[in-house]
């Protein structure tokens, strides 16, 4: 392998902490504004699903920015998901 355990976990940390953080803004919008229209229902179903099945990988591999990231990001998908189904 080319790459030390130490810097594989600091990819693996950046890149999680990126693509949980690409959320953030959606999040907030949608929060503030309670517009929901363009968001696709079936899309953050799909997307819930996908992480808790991240999540239980991450448990698999023992992976914490796995795991971490996945759980942080399906809270954000669950609420995405409840402010859409309430507001359509």
């Amino acid at each position: 392998m080319f790459l030390s355990q130490n810097i594989i976990l600091l990819i693996g940390t950046v890149a999680a902490t990126l693509t949980t953080a690409a959320f953030v803004p959606q999040v907030i919008k949608t929060h503030k504004t309670k517009h929901t229209k363009d968001l696709s229902l079936i899309m953050f179903v799909l997307l819930s699903f996908g992480l808790f099945l991240w999540i239980i990988y991450g448990f698999a591999l023992g992976s914490f920015p796995v795991i971490t990231a996945n759980i942080i990001t399906l809270g954000m998908s669950l609420y995405l998901l409840y402010l859409k189904i309430k507001y359509g």
